[in-house]
């Protein structure tokens, strides 16, 4: 089953407004609590969760950048097209 926008966020339990670099940096910082060369307990399944999570919204925010150009952002999302923030 496919993760969901909305259930990625919450696994990396991060907000609604959020940069790619938020998300990537809580992706680093997950992933190394949960690794399972450096933690034994249930670390594959957090894992397995984490990685599907960073997936989705990576994928998300590719998708979403080409398929507007830059100036369809900035009237779209005039106080975030310069800071690069999504709304999921």
């Amino acid at each position: 089953m496919k993760m969901q926008i909305q259930e990625a966020l919450n696994t990396l339990n991060l907000p609604v407004l959020i940069s790619f670099e938020d998300i990537k940096s809580r992706y680093y910082e997950l992933s190394k609590k949960y690794h399972p060369d450096l933690n034994q307990e249930d670390s594959n399944m957090n894992m397995r969760e984490i990685n599907e999570a960073y997936t989705v919204l990576k994928q998300y925010i590719f998708n979403y950048r080409f398929s507007f150009s830059d100036e369809e952002i900035m009237k779209q999302f005039p106080e975030d097209a310069h800071a690069r923030h999504f709304r999921f």
